[in-house]
């Protein structure tokens, strides 16, 4: 529970929510101007320094609602998860201090992931500032808007008859270019004035298209190679992009990788789709980009992940013919020195793509079917007993309906995931992959919890190691208290933090410090949220407890007791990672 202090003064000077026509309390008005850009949904945990934000959300109950979290760190994952979905802001509130600083993994994840998301934060009254009052942060400094910031803008408004404008310049911020978080700070005497500043209309971002010039060139470069590669990722991304996209690698025969965890950017079950490239890559895939001479990055920064650390693309100059199409203009050129840079939108971009004319005849038609066998390989399991954690991503494709959202965390578990679950494209159903690409742990459970409520008519289904889950399962309570139905989450447990294990028998033989984990009853703890529960330890077991859960009627659970060794270096998957890291050369 938050510590509060009185108001001090800063109370509302209006006697019923509207003192005049035109007239509102400014709490009032910011979440009118919400309303105005669309928002149904928000996330937050309350706190006194939004009193007056609180009670606009009563005041609009009917059109938008506040989902009151147990955790800011949950919360802003949620807001993440909303950016993802809806491709505009996910928004949070917090409250100053604490709340701030348990909301920043969520804004550091959007800011990687390149997420819309929109984090206000209450603050201390302005006739405070400065003297490090109870709870008091200066937000610009923390969230240090910039290239390896965690925001792309911070703003603090102080005059209630500017909050529309505020609320416009973080909307049209966040979705602009390279879509990202920014955080609006809120003094709390600010909210509490009255103003008739009017609602601003609906932010549309302006979309950026590929010079003539530039695609020009790009054709000359795809014909004259003989073993070209797409990857796409990023964000921005919509239906008609992603099936713009498909048309483009269809017309000129190309194979398509999806970058680290934007696996459901490309249907997974097309003839075309060669891969995932992040951790864990099939090493036919690592050694297929490194023998490419043309790789279009279709909307991926390049990272570390996606690149095997600079590696598979070596920076600054790769080996192969670059060329780099990206919503940011500050992104390109910042790691790599591309043959070609284009700042385009990706809905524009590619449909600037699926308007080039490919020719009648391509060099590299056997380069694509190769690229797509070795991918059809890699999913091929080994069986591995009491329970098989490959049969499990199976069942789960067959049993639950088509469009299933799949949410994880961080964590060995996810490479099961990652390597034997084939992602629709968004033109079918949307974002069926939330999955953070910073890596943090605690996001799949609040993600889909977060997918559940926005989208109650779909199935979410989260996949979560022990350690992953217990960072945010008191986000259970939230599903439970807001009516989710078609909500899964399978705890992987072998009690161990197995990514931290396979790295320490890897490097420090023997000597396993740290890494044990001493875990509850899950199934238990999962009864006592509401949820439904069960408990599987064997790979027979599964299917009934994964039919049961979908007939629950409610939130389910279920508990995978693994043995330790499963997630470390003696399992198939970790086994087939520590050969690409091998190959890569990293560790």
């Amino acid at each position: 529970m938050r510590q509060t202090t009185p108001l001090q003064g800063h109370k509302p000077d209006f006697t019923s929510p509207a003192a005049t026509s035109g007239t509102r309390l400014a709490g009032h008005a910011l979440v009118e101007a919400l309303v105005a850009q669309g928002v149904q949904t928000v996330f937050g945990v309350p706190g006194e320094s939004y009193l007056a934000v609180l009670d606009g959300f009563h005041e609009f109950r009917e059109q938008i609602r506040f989902i009151a979290c147990r955790q800011e760190g949950g919360a802003a994952f949620m807001a993440e998860a909303q950016g993802k979905l809806s491709g505009q802001p996910g928004i949070c509130f917090v409250t100053r201090g604490p709340g701030a600083t348990n909301a920043s993994i969520g804004l550091h994840t959007a800011f990687q992931d390149s997420t819309p998301m929109i984090l206000f934060i209450g603050q201390v009254a302005s006739d405070q500032r400065d003297r490090e009052a109870f709870q008091e942060v200066d937000y610009r400094h923390m969230f240090g808007p910039g290239t390896l910031g965690m925001a792309k803008w911070v703003g603090e408004v102080h005059d209630a008859d500017r909050l529309p404008e505020y609320v416009a310049h973080a909307f049209h911020t966040a979705m602009q270019g390279r879509p990202g978080p920014v955080v609006l700070v809120l003094p709390e005497d600010m909210l509490t004035k009255m103003t008739a500043a009017p609602v601003l209309p609906r932010i549309q971002p302006a979309q950026a298209w590929p010079a003539p010039h530039a695609l020009a060139e790009l054709r000359e470069r795809l014909v004259a190679a003989k073993r070209p590669i797409v990857i796409a990722g990023g964000g921005g991304w919509t239906p008609e992009s992603c099936t713009a996209l498909q048309g483009f690698a269809e017309a000129w025969q190309l194979p398509v990788a999806c970058a680290f965890r934007f696996q459901d950017l490309f249907d997974n079950r097309h003839p075309q789709y060669a891969g995932d490239v992040g951790i864990g890559i099939n090493p036919e895939l690592a050694a297929r980009v490194e023998a490419a001479d043309l790789v279009i990055a279709v909307g991926p920064r390049l990272g570390e992940m996606t690149t095997g650390g600079y590696t598979l693309l070596k920076a600054p100059r790769p080996a192969q013919t670059l060329v780099h199409i990206h919503a940011g203009a500050e992104e390109l050129g910042r790691v790599y020195a591309a043959d070609l840079m284009i700042n385009a939108s990706m809905s524009c971009a590619a449909q600037a793509l699926a308007g080039l004319s490919a020719p009648a005849q391509v060099a590299w038609g056997d380069w694509t079917a190769g690229a797509q066998a070795d991918y059809q390989a890699n999913r091929v399991p080994q069986p591995v007993s009491p329970l098989d954690m490959a049969e499990v991503v199976r069942l789960l494709a067959e049993l639950c309906p088509e469009g299933t959202v799949f949410t994880n965390g961080a964590g060995n578990y996810s490479g099961w995931l990652h390597r034997f679950h084939a992602y629709s494209g968004l033109q079918h159903f949307g974002r069926t992959q939330l999955a953070p690409t910073s890596g943090a742990m605690g996001y799949g459970l609040p993600a889909a919890v977060a997918a559940s409520l926005l989208y109650p008519e779909r199935c979410v289904v989260n996949i979560a190691g022990d350690g992953d889950f217990l960072m945010n399962g008191q986000e259970l309570a939230t599903a439970t208290g807001y009516g989710a139905k078609r909500l899964i989450c399978v705890v992987v447990d072998n009690g161990t933090y197995g990514t931290i294990r396979m790295h320490q028998e890897r490097e420090y033989p023997g000597r396993v410090s740290g890494s044990d984990l001493f875990n509850p009853d899950f199934a238990a703890l999962a009864q006592a949220y509401g949820w439904a529960p069960s408990r599987v330890e064997r790979t027979e077991d599964f299917a009934p407890a994964l039919r049961a859960a979908l007939a629950a009627g409610k939130p389910a659970l279920i508990h995978l007791r693994l043995s330790s060794d499963v997630s470390t270096s003696r399992s198939t998957l970790t086994a087939m990672r520590d050969a690409a890291f091998k190959r890569l050369g990293t560790r």
